[in-house]
C-alpha cells in the first residue's frame, strides 16, 4: 500500500513539483546565484564574527543532517533501484534544490523567534506566521502543526532508524561489531549530548563535519585516481542510461515517471533535503547579519552535499559495480565494497576500516542533527520540559531498534513522510516567494531586470 502511494507521489507528482518550483524561483530571482556569484563567494569565505552561533556552525549542523545516508546509502540505493541514470536526476534535483534551499533558509531567518537560549525558527514558524499575515491564521496554524508532526515522525525514520541501521550494518560487516552494541552506544551517546542542549550538538557537528567531508572526499578522489581512464566512461554511462531507449518508447511522460527519475530525485532529496523545510531549523540558530547571506550558505550546502560528494561517490560505485553488485540488497555494504575494490591486499582492508569509522561519524552527526530538528518541532508544539525529555528517550529507543531490526520497510515510510512534507511545504514556498524576492532585492539593491 505504502509503495503504491510512493509510486504515485514520489514517482510522478513530486519530481514535477520540485522541478517546477525550482524553475519558478530561478526565473523569479533572475538566476542570481550565477549573476551574483562573486558576492556569494565573498560572503561564504568571510571570517565569522566572534560570539553567538556563527553561520558556519549552523551550516555544519545542517550538513550533518544531509551528509551520511544521503551520500553513501542514498547514492548506492538510487543506483541499485533506479539504475545508473538515477544519478543524473540527483543532479537535476540539486539544481532545482539550490534555490528552494535558499528560499526556505531566508524565510527561516525572516520569521525566527528570539528566546532565552537563542534563536528558534523553521518551517512551522513561517508557515504559521506567513499565512496569518495573509488572513489565513487558522489554516496557517493547522498546516504548521501538521508539518511539525510529520517532521517528528521523519526524525524517527530518516533521522534515526535508517541512520542507525546504516552504521550498524557498516560496523558489523567491516569490523564484526554486534548491531546491538553499536546501537546501544549510539543511543547513549546521543541522549547524553541532547540532554546538554543545542550548543553541545553544534560543537560536535562543527568538529565532525569538516573532518569527515575532507576525509571522504580525499578517499573518493584517491579511488578515482587509481583508474583515471574509467572516470569519463562512468560519467558517460550516467547520461546514457538517464535517457535510455526504453524511456523514449513511452514518450516524455513515460520518461519523467521512470524508475531512474523517481529514485534519483527522491534519493537526491534524501541527500540534500531541499524543499522539505528541515534545514531552516539549523540555519535559523545563526547570529547571521541578514537572511539573504545565510541563504547563500543554504546554496553552498546543496552544492557540497549533492553536486560534490554524491557525484564522487556515484563514480566510485559505477567504476567498481561488477565487484560490488553482489551487495545490491545492502546499499551500505555495496558502497563499502565498491571503495575497497579500487585497491588490493592490505589497502582494501584499511579502506574498509576507514569507511567504517567514517560512516560511524557521518551517522552520529546525522542522528544529532535530526534529533535537534525533532526537538525544535517539539518546542514549537509545547514548551513543557517533560515533552523534550520524553522525545529524547523515544529517539534513543528508535536508534537501538533501527540498529537491530530489519528496516527495509522503514525506507518506504521515510519516502512517504518526506514526500508529504514536500507536498505541503513547496507550494507554500511559492506562495511566500514575494518575501524572498524582497529580501534578495533589498540586499543586492535590486535584481537584474528582465530583458524586453
Amino acid at each position: 500500500m505504502i509503495e503504491s502511494v510512493n509510486g504515485i507521489l514520489n514517482g510522478k507528482i513530486l519530481p514535477l513539483l520540485l522541478l517546477a518550483a525550482g524553475l519558478f524561483y530561478a526565473f523569479r530571482l533572475r538566476f542570481f546565484p550565477i549573476t551574483r556569484l562573486p558576492v556569494i563567494l565573498r560572503v561564504l569565505t568571510r571570517r565569522s564574527e566572534k560570539g553567538g552561533v556563527s553561520s558556519f556552525r549552523s551550516l555544519t549542523l545542517a550538513l550533518a543532517g544531509t551528509l551520511g545516508v544521503g551520500n553513501i546509502v542514498g547514492v548506492a540505493s538510487a543506483i541499485a533501484l533506479g539504475g545508473v541514470g538515477a544519478i543524473f536526476w540527483m543532479w537535476v534535483s540539486a539544481l532545482a534544490a539550490m534555490l528552494l534551499k535558499y528560499a526556505e533558509v531566508v524565510l527561516g531567518l525572516r520569521y525566527r523567534k528570539r528566546a532565552s537560549d537563542g534563536w528558534h525558527g523553521g518551517a512551522p514558524y513561517y508557515i504559521r506566521e506567513g499565512l496569518a499575515k495573509r488572513g489565513r491564521q487558522g489554516l496557517g496554524t493547522g498546516l504548521a502543526l501538521l508539518f511539525a508532526l510529520l517532521c517528528i515522525l521523519d526524525s524517527f525514520t530518516t533521522g534515526s532508524s535508517i541512520q542507525a541501521a546504516a552504521v550498524s550494518s557498516a560496523l558489523s560487516g567491516v569490523m564484526g561489531v554486534s548491531p546491538t552494541l553499536s546501537g546501544l552506544l549510539l543511543a547513549i551517546a546521543c541522549a547524553m549530548l541532547l540532554m546538554k542542549g543545542a550548543g553541545a550538538v553544534m560543537r560536535v557537528t562543527e568538529l565532525l563535519v569538516p573532518v569527515m567531508c575532507g576525509g571522504f572526499l580525499f578517499l573518493s578522489v584517491w579511488c578515482m585516481a587509481v583508474r583515471p581512464a574509467e572516470i569519463l566512461p562512468a560519467l558517460a554511462r550516467i547520461f546514457r542510461e538517464a535517457f535510455s531507449p526504453e524511456c523514449a518508447l513511452y514518450g516524455v511522460g513515460g520518461f519523467l515517471f521512470s524508475g531512474a527519475v523517481r529514485y534519483g530525485t527522491m534519493r537526491g532529496l534524501l541527500s540534500n533535503e531541499a524543499g522539505c523545510g528541515t534545514s531552516p531549523f539549523a540555519h535559523a540558530a545563526a547570529d547571521a547579519r541578514c537572511p539573504t547571506e545565510q541563504g547563500f550558505f543554504g546554496i553552498f550546502e546543496v552544492f557540497v552535499d549533492t553536486v560534490l560528494l554524491c557525484t564522487v561517490t556515484a563514480i566510485v560505485i559505477i567504476m567498481n559495480w561488477e565487484s560490488a553488485s553482489a551487495f545490491s540488497d545492502d546499499p551500505m555494504m555495496l558502497a563499502i565494497r565498491a571503495y575497497s575494490a579500487s585497491f588490493g591486499g592490505v589497502w582494501a582492508t584499511l579502506v574498509e576500516g576507514f569507511l567504517g569509522v567514517s560512516i560511524l561519524c557521518f551517522g552520529f552527526a546525522t542522528l544529532l542533527c535530526w534529533a535537534h530538528y525533532g526537538l525544535e518541532c517539539i518546542g514549537f508544539l509545547s514548551k513543557r520540559k517533560i515533552c523534550r525529555t520524553l522525545y529524547i528517550y523515544a529517539f534513543a529507543a528508535s536508534i537501538l531498534w533501527g540498529a537491530t531490526a530489519v528496516v527495509g520497510a522503514v525506507w518506504s515510510v521515510a519516502d512517504l513522510v518526506i514526500g508529504l512534507m514536500i507536498l505541503l511545504h513547496v507550494p507554500l514556498l511559492c506562495v511566500f516567494s514575494g518575501e524572498v524576492l524582497t529580501e534578495t532585492g533589498n540586499y543586492f539593491g535590486g535584481l537584474p531586470k528582465k530583458k524586453k
